[in-house]
């Protein structure tokens, strides 16, 4: 069993809670941004590839897009400013 573990252990929720300030902002960036990147993989599908950003990080086919935003958070790939 030398299997990785990856998901919601790999970014750690402690670093991502350096970078954005608290958990609900973490779902909210978080999941936006996942909603983004599945727009951009279906766009590839369309042949419209210049209205969406794809992943700023290294991405594996496998990875769901939620993943790659957090990957992303953690990386500082994203600019989070604060919720008023």
């Amino acid at each position: 069993m030398s299997e990785k573990l990856e998901g919601i252990v790999s970014p750690s929720i402690d670093n991502l809670l350096n970078v954005v300030p608290s958990k609900y902002e973490l779902v909210m960036v978080a999941s936006k941004r996942a909603r983004q990147i599945n727009e951009y993989y279906s766009s590839l599908q369309d042949g419209s590839l210049f209205n969406n950003v794809g992943p700023l990080v290294d991405a594996y086919p496998e990875e769901k897009p939620l993943t790659i935003a957090l990957k992303e958070i953690d990386q500082s790939k994203l600019q989070v400013t604060p919720a008023e």
